[in-house]
């Protein structure tokens, strides 16, 4: 018997990717594959130890995890790998981190198909 939940959330999944995404650049190390992401944001807060409250905000890229496929395998986000986004004439790029011990990526769905990538912008150059 079908999982009727997984097939509608599958369809979902496709109608994002197919409509509300972009073209980016995903890098580690020499290999890249470019994947197309939906935007979205994250706000952490953590306490540090004086009990002040820090927020940071994260720029947040959702593919499918069968997409990221580097070195000809299907991998997971690492710290320290990038993203180049390509905006008008401006190249943002962003280093996959979380704070405070968070991973860098988590699944966006209960069937593992999408993964939810954290990101810092760190650079910015001319396209």
């Amino acid at each position: 018997m079908p999982d009727l939940l997984e097939q509608g959330a599958a369809w979902l999944e496709d109608q994002r990717t197919r409509h509300l995404s972009r073209t980016v650049t995903y890098l580690r190390s020499g290999d890249s594959v470019d994947l197309a992401a939906t935007i979205g944001r994250t706000v952490f807060e953590q306490a540090d130890d004086y009990g002040v409250v820090h927020r940071t905000e994260s720029r947040e890229f959702l593919v499918l995890a069968t997409d990221l496929v580097l070195g000809g395998k299907v991998a997971l986000p690492q710290a320290g790998d990038r993203i180049r986004e390509i905006a008008g004439d401006q190249i943002f790029i962003y280093e996959v981190m979380a704070p405070g011990g968070e991973p860098p990526f988590r699944y966006s769905d209960p069937y593992r198909k999408t993964l939810r990538i954290h990101t810092k912008h760190v650079d910015m150059e001319r396209a």
